[in-house]
């Protein structure tokens, strides 16, 4: 009863602390996070923020050449919204 005790004990938190890790990276690659830091190649689009809308959908905000444009990102495809040139939003 006593090694059932230990071995609980031991493995419970290693297997929180592996599914903790997993829930982390799994959300750090859906936010487009690049995982490699440091001396990375600078890219020429960011994703400046995500918002999930619901199973396959999201808004985002990129940056390319200087500008934020909102993007409605489906499972159909990628449609522009609206861009800071434009003033129809802004980023507070």
């Amino acid at each position: 009863m006593l090694e059932y005790i230990l071995r609980l004990a031991l493995l419970l938190p290693l297997v929180g602390a592996m599914a903790w890790g997993s829930l982390w990276l799994w959300k750090r690659v859906q936010m487009g996070v690049p995982l490699v830091g440091g001396n990375a190649k600078p890219r020429a689009v960011e994703m400046v923020d995500v918002l999930p809308l619901g199973p396959g959908s999201k808004l985002a905000v990129v940056e390319f050449a200087g500008q934020r444009i909102l993007v409605a990102v489906s499972r159909n495809g990628i449609t522009r919204i609206a861009d800071d040139a434009q003033g129809d939003f802004h980023v507070d």
